[in-house]
């Protein structure tokens, strides 16, 4: 049985995690359910050499992030977890205060809610305690923060080693096999 995933990409810089995470999750043909934010889909076109259709084809099913009557809305749809990726202060803020006011938020909410995978990949430096305070009052509520953290020990050598180590981190906590990085000891 395939997984089913809800990927949420956010404005913050970063967005090509977001699209690596999609680009494996279709190749391993999970099931995606994308949103992205209006400030995400600027973000693509000034930080990637893909285009917004590009981005949305890789994706299962893709939702305007303000159609809060969309499936991924309740927690009566079932999904296996949920990333937002790269995941803005302002996105973190909203779902570590319940307040949805789009569906990238309301999603995460659901999952929370429903005690599923929710997976925060938060992308801002430095944090001052505000920031500190929102990833502590989202992981209380169920979220596991993950920012893009480089480790060196397997010796990245492009641009490419560095996100497929994060999105390979994203992978073993969903539970999704992968090869895109050498683990340590390996």
């Amino acid at each position: 049985m395939s997984k089913k995933i809800v990927v949420g990409i956010s404005g913050a810089s970063g967005v090509v995690y977001g699209v690596r995470l999609l680009s494996v999750l279709s190749e391993k043909n999970v099931e995606t359910h994308l949103i992205i934010s209006n400030s995400g889909e600027k973000n693509i076109q000034i930080e990637t050499d893909y285009n917004i259709d590009e981005v949305k084809k890789m994706a299962s099913y893709v939702y305007d992030h303000k159609n809060m009557a969309a499936k991924v809305a309740s927690g009566s749809f079932l999904v296996d977890g949920m990333v937002v990726v790269p995941c803005t202060i302002k996105t973190l803020s909203g779902i570590a205060n319940s307040y949805s006011e789009n569906l990238i938020v309301r999603a995460a909410d659901v999952t929370l809610k429903e005690k599923r995978k929710l997976v925060l990949v938060v992308r801002e430096t430095p944090l001052h305690k505000g920031h500190l305070r929102l990833m502590s009052l989202a992981a209380d509520n169920g979220a596991h923060i993950l920012p893009p953290v480089t480790s060196f020990y397997h010796y990245p050598k492009t641009i490419d080693d560095i996100i497929n180590q994060t999105v390979g981190k994203i992978l073993d906590y969903l539970e999704i096999e992968h090869d895109l990085f050498r683990r340590w000891g390996d």
